[in-house]
């Protein structure tokens, strides 16, 4: 079963990366969405928003089935086609580079989509159909037809497309061919920056590209993953996943490799998610620490870290996310040309967020650093007066109001979250004050600990909602809350936190048993959301520390059922649909996934009665 293009549920698409840029492909062979050079380029293939804004699809002709998997170790997909006549398989990839291996992947990527197609039994009549469009949808390319395929000229690069069929062009290039068995057509598609010249690869230079990426692939998993314990597969996957969002060049991990896919259909809240937040910095290290490695950790810190002290002098009101160079204007802007996927307008680029003030970025990035004190040797004086300012600016603004984890477009409030990261702050700092060489601010850091702990006892909890809740004085639960034991600040089975723990469980749980972010909170923002799996992999977490691994087990796989055909999660469940929804795949949820399991192994192999 098929649907209209710009309909398609979001769960039909895969993955593609160069860890510099990515593209998806859906289940028809369809490339729908794709940014070159890099994950915040401008689209020339955007029919994920749009039905008119690109793609290139690849697929048999007429009635057939198709299955397909990433090849082992790999974010290299295989789609097999199977129709009344025989069975074609498309090999997909984005050239990582030649000869890049281990920590180098990605690092010399030349930006070329790569499809390869065999007829691996009996016979079987092929169409291609290539139609970019640059710039979003906006620009609608002269397509030049030139021996060994297709340059296609339109904003402000050119595009080289190698086929080796002969095309009929008009404002979208076709080509109909049949296979039989044991044959082959390979082609690529790659960037030509303004005033280059495009070289057109031949059929071999291909087919090497394509090995050499699966080999770059497994070099990179055999050298990283050695994660032994439940769900081992599943982690090791994520592990791929979060290195397949990684800015090369810089260590930056996008949030996801997409924008505007909507929290709900039809709905206004739709995002940006080609950037690196700060928030994301010590769950990332938590989860490439256990599905990766500590040298992607470092780099991504290394990045953070730089970037974010870069400004020291205003560190009071420090910015939350970054682009994936480093940026710091992320003005966010609507593209009218582009209705939507199922008509979720408007599409944005670039995020508002950024200018919004959020006080757990302070116990984010100390949190990090604490995670990698052993690995980060004696810091560079500015990394080292950047952090002590973080803690300093946490010890003297915990207690201002801010928008929150969730990024709340309505007015500032006291939001324990924000209060618990401030918390963890000054507690990672103390324990770095050595590393630091800040024992002189050690009596006032912990003074301050102790009165945000104090705040936080007082005041985060409710009577009447039997819980930790959102925000001070507030008796709306908030999933939030779950990191609570997570990060330290409380035993998991102390009784106000696993009163907590069950108050979540029981009343921010859907019907299709994950959970909700919030209930009933006016957040700025017509409309309803999903549920959240990052939140649900919380729960799972929590459940773990509180020592019921049962129920966390329960929980943990209800979310990773989410998981599409090849592995991949998006940010949000439809409760209703089941449907996958939000930008896809979802750092933050693949995140979650991996320091759930963790916690589940670790809890699992603990001695009886610890």
């Amino acid at each position: 079963m098929t649907t209209g293009p710009g309909d398609r549920p979001i769960s039909d698409y895969a993955l593609l990366s160069d860890c510099q840029g990515a593209a998806l492909v859906d289940l028809d062979g369809s490339v729908d969405w794709l940014c070159l050079p890099h994950f915040d380029s401008r689209a020339v293939l955007a029919r994920l928003l749009g039905p008119q804004a690109g793609h290139w699809a690849i697929h048999p002709a007429g009635p057939y089935t198709a299955h397909r998997h990433y090849l082992p170790r790999s974010l290299v997909l295989r789609t097999q086609f199977s129709t009344r006549t025989g069975t074609v398989t498309v090999t997909d990839a984005l050239a990582t580079g030649l000869n890049e291996r281990g920590h180098n992947l990605g690092e010399h990527a030349p930006h070329l989509l790569l499809r390869v197609v065999e007829c691996t039994g009996g016979q079987a009549d092929i169409e291609l159909e290539f139609a970019p469009r640059p710039e979003y949808g906006l620009v609608t390319p002269l397509l030049i037809p030139v021996e060994g395929g297709l340059r296609c000229h339109g904003g402000p690069d050119t595009l080289s497309l190698c086929c080796p069929l002969p095309l009929k062009v008009t404002d979208t290039a076709r080509a109909t061919t049949r296979l039989r068995a044991g044959h082959r057509l390979a082609f690529a598609l790659r960037q030509v920056p303004a005033g280059g010249h495009p070289t057109l690869l031949t059929q071999n230079e291909i087919v090497a590209y394509l090995q050499d990426t699966i080999s770059g692939w497994r070099s990179w998993s055999e050298l990283h993953q050695t994660y032994q314990g439940p769900w081992e597969e599943l982690v090791h996957h994520s592990g791929r996943v979060l290195q397949g969002l990684t800015f090369q060049p810089t260590g930056a991990i996008v949030a996801a490799p997409t924008t505007s896919l909507p929290e709900t259909v039809g709905g206004v809240r739709n995002w940006d998610y080609r950037f690196a937040w700060v928030r994301d910095a010590s769950f990332t290290l938590d989860a490439l620490w256990v599905a990766a490695c500590p040298d992607e950790a470092e780099a991504f810190f290394r990045w953070m870290a730089q970037v974010a002290a870069s400004d020291t002098a205003h560190c009071e009101s420090m910015q939350i996310m970054f682009g994936i160079r480093g940026e710091r204007d992320l003005a966010e802007r609507e593209l009218p040309q582009l209705p939507g996927w199922r008509g979720s307008r408007p599409v944005r680029i670039g995020n508002g967020a950024w200018q919004q003030r959020q006080l757990d970025v302070y116990g984010e990035l100390l949190a990090a650093a604490h995670r990698l004190r052993d690995y980060l040797g004696d810091l560079d004086d500015p990394t080292a007066a950047f952090l002590i300012a973080c803690a300093d600016m946490a010890a003297t603004s915990w207690d201002r109001p801010d928008q929150g984890i969730w990024e709340v477009r309505s007015h500032p409030q006291h939001f324990v979250y924000s209060k618990l990261m401030c918390w963890v702050a000054l507690d990672r700092a103390l324990a770095l004050a050595d590393t630091l060489h800040a024992h002189d601010r050690v009596p006032h850091w912990t003074k301050a600990r102790d009165d945000i702990r104090a705040a936080i006892q007082e005041h985060g909890w409710s009577e009447q909602a039997g819980a930790y809740t959102q925000a001070f004085g507030s008796d709306v639960l908030d999933a939030s809350a779950l990191m609570m034991p997570i990060v330290g600040f409380l035993p998991a089975e102390a009784p106000r936190m696993r009163a907590t723990i069950d108050a979540v469980r029981d009343r921010l749980t859907g019907n299709d048993g994950l959970v909700y972010r919030y209930l009933g909170v006016d957040d700025g923002l017509p409309g309803e959301e999903g549920t959240f799996l990052l939140c649900t992999f919380w729960l799972a977490h929590a459940l773990a520390l509180s020592g019921d691994t049962r129920a966390a087990r329960e929980v943990f796989e209800q979310a990773a059922r989410c998981a599409n055909d090849v592995g991949l999660l998006a940010e949000e469940v439809d409760p209703h649909s089941g449907e996958l929804l939000g930008n896809f795949p979802q750092a933050f949820s693949h995140i979650g996934l991996v320091n759930a399991a963790w916690a589940i192994h670790q809890a699992e192999a603990a001695p009886a009665g610890r």
